[in-house]
C-alpha cells in the first residue's frame, strides 16, 4: 500500500519544485545576459561590477534561491524511483545536492562580486568572476550530471522511463563529467550550456513523465 500512495503523494511537491526551479532559472539567465565572459578582461569585468550592481544582487539571489527546490526535486525523484523500483542508489539526491551547493557557493561569491569598487582592481574582480563562474558553471554540470545519471540508470534498467529520454539523461550526465575539463580545456566549455539548458529540459519532462506513469 505505501509503494503505491508514496507517488501520489510526492506529485504536487515534486511539480511546485521544479516549477519553481525553471522558473528561478530562467530569472537569473534574463537577469545576467549580459554579464561578461570568462574571456573578457578584468577591467571589462570590474566596470560591469561597479554600473551593475542591482542586477549582479538580484542575479545572486535568484541563484541561491534556486539550489532549495533543487534539492526537494532531487529527494522526491529518489523517492519515486525507490517506491516503483524497489532499493536504486541515492545517487539522484547525492547529485542534486551538489549541485544546489555549487549553485550556492557562486550565488555569494557573484553577491561579492556585486560589492566590488573601483578601488578592488582589474585583478580582483575578475578572479572573484572566475570563482563564480567555475561554480556555476563546471562544479554545477557534475553535480546535475550525476543527478541525471542517478535518475536515467535505474529507470532505463527498470524501465521507468521511455527509453530516448533515459539515454538523453545518460548523455546529459556525461556531457557533466566531461564539460568539468573546461576549466583545463576551454573548448569544451560550450558543453555548459548543453548541461544546463538541456537538463533543464530534460528535468522538466523526465518529472512529468513520472508523475504521470
Amino acid at each position: 500500500m505505501t509503494t503505491t500512495l508514496r507517488p501520489t503523494r510526492t506529485t504536487a511537491p515534486l511539480l511546485a519544485a521544479t516549477g519553481a526551479f525553471t522558473a528561478l532559472t530562467i530569472a537569473y539567465f534574463a537577469v545576467n545576459a549580459r554579464m561578461p565572459h570568462p574571456g573578457d578582461s578584468g577591467a571589462a569585468v570590474l566596470a560591469y561590477d561597479v554600473a551593475h550592481r542591482g542586477l549582479l544582487e538580484t542575479g545572486a539571489l535568484l541563484m541561491v534561491a534556486a539550489a532549495a527546490p533543487l534539492v526537494v526535486i532531487g529527494t522526491l525523484v529518489f523517492a519515486t524511483l525507490r517506491a516503483r523500483l524497489g532499493r536504486v542508489p541515492g545517487i539522484a539526491v547525492a547529485g542534486a545536492v551538489l549541485a544546489a551547493a555549487a549553485l550556492t557557493v557562486s550565488g555569494i561569491i557573484g553577491w561579492a562580486g556585486a560589492r566590488l569598487t573601483d578601488a578592488a582592481g582589474p585583478a580582483l574582480a575578475r578572479a572573484v568572476a572566475d570563482l563564480s563562474f567555475a561554480s556555476g558553471g563546471p562544479a554545477y554540470a557534475v553535480g546535475f550530471g550525476l543527478f541525471a545519471l542517478g535518475v536515467a540508470v535505474p529507470a532505463l534498467i527498470g524501465d521507468l522511463l521511455p527509453r530516448p529520454l533515459a539515454w538523453t539523461g545518460v548523455a546529459i550526465g556525461i556531457a557533466g563529467a566531461v564539460a568539468v575539463l573546461g576549466l583545463a580545456v576551454p573548448a569544451l566549455l560550450p558543453l555548459l550550456p548543453v548541461v544546463r539548458f538541456g537538463g533543464l529540459l530534460w528535468l522538466i519532462v523526465t518529472v512529468v513523465t513520472l508523475v504521470r506513469r
